[in-house]
């Protein structure tokens, strides 16, 4: 006669299903959004923040920046900023004439 299992161990094989079906679905929800991640990147890459169009990137004594073709905004990347604010007058000057019209 096959023994019957007790309650403790249904609700243990039970848990262990769960666990591992959850598992699954983490690591299918890591995937997509990875693959979100980079569709988000490759439709936003080199485009305005403001208002989306192309970014013109120019490089300047080793400080890249970018700016807007359209409504002519000036983006910087991270560590750019620092990277300016260094500068002297003179080279802030020069590096604004850059992007004047």
């Amino acid at each position: 006669m096959p023994l019957k299992p007790s309650e403790q161990e249904e609700e243990f094989f039970a848990r262990m299903e769960f666990a591992k079906k959850k598992k699954l679905e983490e690591e299918k929800h890591k995937t997509l959004k990875a693959e979100e991640k980079k569709k988000l990147k490759a439709l936003h890459l080199m485009r305005c923040p403001k208002c989306g169009m192309e970014l013109i990137e120019i490089d300047y004594k080793s400080v890249k920046v970018d700016k807007c073709s359209e409504c002519a905004g000036i983006w910087l990347d991270a560590g750019e900023l620092e990277a300016v604010a260094k500068m002297g007058k003179t080279s802030l000057d020069k590096l604004f004439s850059v992007f004047k019209k």
